[in-house]
Order: C-alpha cells, then structure tokens, then sequence
C-alpha cells in the first residue's frame, strides 16, 4: 500500500493530506473487516449450545453471513448510484446508529426452543434477528469506502482495488486472533462488550472518511466515470463468470469446512482456518505483484486435486494432522486459482460496487446451494466432491480435446474406467481387491495426459469418485443425512458386524451373524466400549450393588441403544437424544435390536439434553450416564460447570455421574476434573488398565470418568486401582457455559500421543 501511496507528485504540503486520507480510508476499512469477521465465531460459539454442539451450525451461520453480505454489498451499490456524495454519508451513518441499538451482541430474547426439523431455518432467523442490522451495516463499509475513496484526488483513487488487500487482512488476523488470544483467555460476555466498543469506533471512522471524501473530490466526483475512463459496461457473460468464480468457493468453504469440523470437532479454531485461508487468496490475488504468481497456481492445481482424489479412493489418512492439512491445501490452491481468475477479470473502478455486488451473490448461491439444498439432496457429503470438480472447470481454457487422437484417448480412457465401475458393481468387489487400485492406476495415468485441460480432467475425476462411491455403499445397510450429519449403518467385510457411524466416528456396534453366517436372534451382547468387564460396565455394577436393588438411570446419547442391554428387572432407564435420526435407527430391530430386547418400553426424549433435563423431576436418577463426547463434534455445553450442577440437582442422594470420554481428538480428564471440583465433587477416571481391546471382536476399552460427592459414593470403584482420583489442574481454567478451550484440549490430546510415540 506504501507503493500507492508514493506514487503522488505533488509538494510536501499536499503529500501530508493524502497520507491522511489514505490512512483514514485504510484504518477504516481494516476496522470494519476485523469487526465483520471477528462476529462471526464468536456469535456462532453463543449459539452453538442451541443445537447441541453440532458442527452444521457453522455451516448455516455462513449461509447467513454470506446472505447479509450480499445485502450490504447490494446496499453500498445503489446508495452510490443513486444518492452519492453527502447523502450517502448522511445515510450510512444514520443505519450504523440504528444498529447500535442491538448491542451488545446477544441472543435475541424469548426466541423459542430450536425445532425438530428445519434447524437451518430456525437458525437463520435467530440470526437475523439478534445480528443481522450491525452484520449489515459492517457488511456494506468495504465496497462503499472504496467508493467513497475513488471519488476523492488521491493519486490511488483510480484503481482502489488494493483497499480490498486491506480489507480481507483485517479480516484474515481477526479470524486468526480470535481462537488463538481471545477465545482461550475472555469469556463471551466481556468479548461482546469489547466488540460493541470496536462498533462505536468505526462510526467515528466512517464519518471521518466522508468528511474527507468532501472536502478532497477528485474528478469521479464530478465527471461521468464512464465518460472519463471511455470503457465499456460489463457484458453478461463477464457477470455469469464472476458468480461461477465467486460461488465454487464459496461453496468450497462451507463443505470442506463441514467435512473437517465433523471429524474432529465443532470450535471456533476449525471454523476461522479454512475462512481465514479464504481470505487470504483474497489478499494475495489483488495485490499489483502477487506474490504466488496465477500463473503457477493453474499449473500446479490438479497435482493438488488429484492426491486429494487419491485419499478419497484409496481410504482415509490415519493421521488427522495430515488430512487436515492435506484438505487445506488442496481448499486453499483451489481457492487462490478461483480468484485468480476472478481477479483478473475484474472492471475498471467505475464499476467496483456492482463488480463487488456479483461476487456477493455468487458467495450467496455458492452457501445456499451447498449449506441448505446439498444436505437435503444428498444422503451423503457429495457436494464436496462435485464443487472439486467444478474447481477444475473454473480453470482458463475450458474446452474439449481438438485432435482426434487425444479425443479417442480420452474417450478410451473414460470407457474403460466405467467397464471396470461395472465390474465392480455386478460382482461386489470390496476396496481391497486389487481390481480397484489397478483402476485407480490406469485412471491417474490418463490424468496425467491431461491434466492441464480441465474438462478432460474433472470427466477423469468424476470416474474416480464414482468408484469411491460404489465400493464405499456395497457395505451400507442404511444412510441419512440431516442436520447434524451423515449417519451410516454399516457392515463388516465378511457380514458379522454392524456399525453406526456419524461421519467417520463409530457410535456403536453390534455383532448381527455368528461365523456361519447366521442371523443371531435375542438379546444382543454388548461389545465396542460397553462389553462386559470394561469401565462403563464397571460403573453400573457400582451403582447396582451400592443400592442394592432396583436404580433408575439416565442416558444421554443414544447411539445405538448398547445401555438399554443394562437395564436388569425393575430398573428404569430415560434416553435423551438429540437427533431424530438416530432414534429411528437404536428403534428399528432390523437394524439395531438393543432396544427393541432390552428396553423396548424406556421413553427416549428426543431433544437437547440440558434443556430437556430440566423438566424432569430433582432426586430422580440413582445415575446419569453421558454418552455423547465419543464423537467429533463434542457437545461442549454438557461439559460445562453449569452442565455439572444441573445433573447433581437431578440425582438421588449418592447417585453418581458418569461420562464417556473417549475421544480421538480431545484431553477430557482435566476438564471433568476442573468442573468437578468448581461444583464440589471428586472426580475418578478409568483407563483401562484390567482390560485388553481385541480388534478382531470390535472390542475397545473406554475411557471414563465418574463424579460424586463422597468417596462412599463411588462404592467399589473406589477400592479399584484402576479408578485413580483425577486432581484439577490448577494451569487450566474450569470450563463454563461462556468459557471453554477446545484447542487446549486437542494440544494436550496430541502432547500426550506425542509422549507415548504413538
């Protein structure tokens, strides 16, 4: 921006004015950027706990974002068009008022309880209604400052496209900062004020910018700046490419944004790295010399596609530091080639509020499409591989093999690999035949010969999905997919198991045939984390003996319905869950019989569990079991210090408190000791020690952690080795409903693999 500025040729004592102007526009556009992005998971983390932690409350916030971003953007266009100069000031800072009446951020109130279907909905309208004026107002500064600069006698005035570099910096570190210097060390509550503040600020700001545009016009200001610059308006074909550019990533964002949040889990750190990396192509392709050229972003985009391409086929990466950052980079090439292009496309200054306006709106269809139709479309996560494929045909030089040889060769190529899909299919070919990989082969073979044309390419990619697709449903007993995910129901290779899957995360197994092949009727044994002897089986023989008769029992987390199998004669069990879906699924004896066997009878309250848990009566449960932080995207408002006093007040005197606490992401030991100890209990953790996983008969040892409020309580438990008393770690801060540090928890998770070699 030093080169901008610089380039004025007039006398000290006019250079210093445009150093101000100059540093007023750049300050205020980068404060408003920061403030705009700085919102956006913050408000969603206030959120969250409304919908049980679950990962797609991110991906519909972004729908909602990128829906007021086209508002502002809409809004910054015609107030330039129509009512320029001194009213638009007059304007703008009359709707950056109004908007202060929503502050400080919060949750609109008396808005009801989410519903049990249209979450998406619901959620968008909670957002309106309690961010969308400020969100609007934030949204429309980019475009209309740089308007209102173009207007001014800076010598920068006429291609203010690098404002726009400003812009998404602003953006970029407040994405950064936020998991990383504000969410660990401030609660929710002082982050809205200190936002609110920031708000105040950029009135002042803005009304500074348009004092300044005022008193310095320039000739845009008072000369037609079509006329001036003697150019053409933007055909059609120029505004359909600048949605397709704007929309692929767009879409991109939300579903590799999704794809990772759900296998690891729902916090702010997962939501800003792909955002931020968005932003920062954003900051590269508008720079005058940018510094990764286009140029070799185009040539090496389909190196990037293709490994990408190969992990979906060939099975999933063990290590999720490595497919986290292998998707990234493959997001961020993808991205950087999408804007290029869109970059290089971009109109003269005259039409920079309207070219802004058509990348709005391609980022609106790109989220819509992808974050509200795709999920009711799809059963699975298919819009993440369609848009890659559209990355592809964003590429320049979009056109079919011209000779003939390379067409056959193509066409060869493309015929042979369906043959093969067909073999596949007819004859139930598992992915580990070596048929597959030979097809995987030849395909990346043809790939590299083509590679460089994009129709040729995404045609040869869309062959390799497809395969993926084919062996991955020979398995699948049932899919669907909601708002909180994709569940699958999936068997074992040679037919003896069944599993749940949210995602890539196991909820639960159970063994359906014997090793003839034959259907096993009656009462399922419990295997996975709930087999006889291990931890949770543990806790229940606890409890049972210490009363000493029949125990009433909560479960939160269905899953697949192994607890319901805990149920002796007399008990009585209460499940919460909060995904429909999954009810169907534990209550269809064709797919899981736990239920149906043990439990038939038992309520299940379908809804989120703290809430749901309020009306049940105090002193009703001898135990509460949570079962629901196996998962990635843990529900981190039932792990909080009011989540604690919430279940005490439900359990009889003695009860206990348990939770599974397995997770392949998170350190959860130290947080169940922190929020035991802010609410007085003594927390115990077992790890496994008496036990030995088998993989062979889906056997895992879990880890879980019982609370209560004496050592009496714990009955037999507390005379085992094997269930060490979990001090609070005094470095860590306790978790509650406006704090919690999901990134510390995934840093200890990895120092600990790290310490084990593992």
């Amino acid at each position: 921006m030093t080169s901008h500025s610089s380039t004025d040729t007039g006398t000290p004592a006019q250079a210093a004015p445009y150093g101000a102007l100059l540093a007023t526009f750049v300050t205020s556009i980068f404060v408003s950027a920061a403030l705009l992005f700085a919102v956006q998971p913050m408000f969603t983390k206030m959120v969250l706990p409304q919908l049980g932690g679950a990962a797609a409350v991110w991906s519909v916030a972004l729908v909602f974002f990128q829906t007021a971003l086209l508002a502002g953007y809409a809004y910054a266009h015609l107030i330039t068009r129509l009512a320029p100069g001194r009213t638009s000031l007059i304007i703008h800072i009359a709707v950056n008022v109004v908007a202060c009446f929503f502050l400080p951020l919060h949750i609109a109130n008396h808005f009801g309880p989410p519903p049990q279907s249209g979450e998406a909905f619901w959620l968008l309208a909670l957002f309106a209604v309690s961010i969308g004026l400020p969100f609007f107002a934030l949204a429309a500064n980019g475009p209309l400052l740089q308007a209102w600069f173009a207007r001014t006698s800076h010598p920068a005035a006429r291609d203010p496209y690098f404002l726009y570099a400003a812009s998404n910096a602003g953006s970029f570190l407040a994405l950064i900062s936020y998991p990383i210097a504000i969410e660990p060390f401030i609660r929710l509550g002082p982050q809205s004020w200190l936002w609110t503040g920031g708000f105040y600020l950029l009135i002042l700001l803005i009304g500074a910018c348009g004092l300044l545009m005022l008193r310095n016009p320039g000739e845009a200001a008072t000369i037609n700046g079509a006329e001036a610059e003697n150019v053409a308006p933007p055909r059609s074909t120029d505004i359909v490419w600048w949605v397709f550019l704007a929309a692929v990533p767009s879409g991109l964002l939300i579903a590799v944004t999704a794809h990772i949040a759900t296998d690891i889990a729902a916090v702010p750190l997962l939501w800003v790295l792909p955002l931020a990396l968005y932003l920062v192509t954003f900051v590269i392709v508008f720079q005058t010399r940018p510094v990764i050229p286009h140029a070799l972003v185009v040539k090496v985009q389909p190196i990037f596609i293709l490994a990408l391409a190969a992990a979906f086929v060939l099975g999933p990466i063990d290590s999720i530091i490595w497919s986290i950052t292998l998707h990234l980079s493959v997001f961020f090439v993808c991205v950087l080639m999408c804007h290029g292009e869109l970059a290089r496309r971009r109109p003269p200054p005259r039409y920079l509020t309207g070219y802004y306006m058509w990348i709005s709106v391609g980022g609106m269809i790109g989220g819509i499409l992808t974050g509200l139709v795709a999920p009711n479309l799809f059963n699975w996560i298919a819009e993440y591989p369609i848009l890659l494929l559209f990355a592809v045909l964003c590429r320049p030089g979009l056109s079919l093999p011209v000779r003939g040889s390379g067409q056959y060769a193509l066409l060869a190529a493309l015929g042979g690999g369906l043959l093969m899909l067909g073999a596949a299919l007819a004859f139930d070919l598992r992915p580990q035949w070596s048929v597959l990989y030979v097809l995987v082969g030849l395909l990346i073979g043809v790939t590299v010969r083509f590679w460089q044309a994009p129709l040729p390419f995404a045609a040869i990619l869309a062959a390799l999905f497809l395969v993926n697709l084919s062996f991955r449903e020979s398995q699948t007993v049932h899919v669907v997919r909601n708002f909180f995910g994709v569940l699958s129901v999936i068997d074992s290779s040679d037919g003896q198991y069944r599993g749940l899957w949210h995602g890539s995360t196991s909820q639960g197994t159970q063994k359906v045939r014997d090793e003839d092949g034959n259907r096993i009727k009656g009462r399922p044994e419990m295997i996975s984390e709930f087999y006889e002897g291990f931890g949770i089986d543990q806790v229940f023989k606890a409890v049972q003996a210490k009363t000493g008769g029949p125990i009433d029992y909560a479960v939160i987390g269905l899953g697949t319905g192994s607890l319901a199998c805990q149920r002796r004669p007399g008990d009585t069990l209460t499940y919460y869950e909060i995904d429909p879906d999954i009810v169907r699924i534990a209550s269809d004896p064709k797919l899981f019989n736990f239920v149906s066997e043990c439990a038939p009878d038992a309520p299940i309250i379908v809804g989120d569990a703290r809430q749901k848990l309020l009306d049940a009566p105090d002193a009703s449960y001898d135990l509460i079991m949570i079962d629901a932080f196996i998962g990635a995207a843990i529900p981190v408002h039932l792990l909080t210090r009011e989540a604690i006093a919430l279940y005490q007040r439900k359990l009889k005197p003695g009860g206990l408190i348990a939770m599974h606490i397995s997770n392949k992401n998170l350190e959860l030991a130290s947080v169940v000791a922190g929020v035991a100890e802010a609410n007085g209990l003594i927390a115990r953790i077992y790890d496994g020690g008496d036990a030995e996983e088998d993989a062979d008969r889906y056997l895992w040892v879990p880890r879980v952690a019982v609370l209560a409020s004496r050592e009496e309580d714990f009955g037999a438990l507390a005379k085992s080795e094997y269930w060490p008393v979990q001090e609070r770690d005094p470095a860590q801060r306790v978790w509650s409903d406006d704090f919690s540090n999901v990134v510390g928890a995934a840093l200890r998770h990895l120092r600990a693999r790290w310490e084990r070699g593992s």
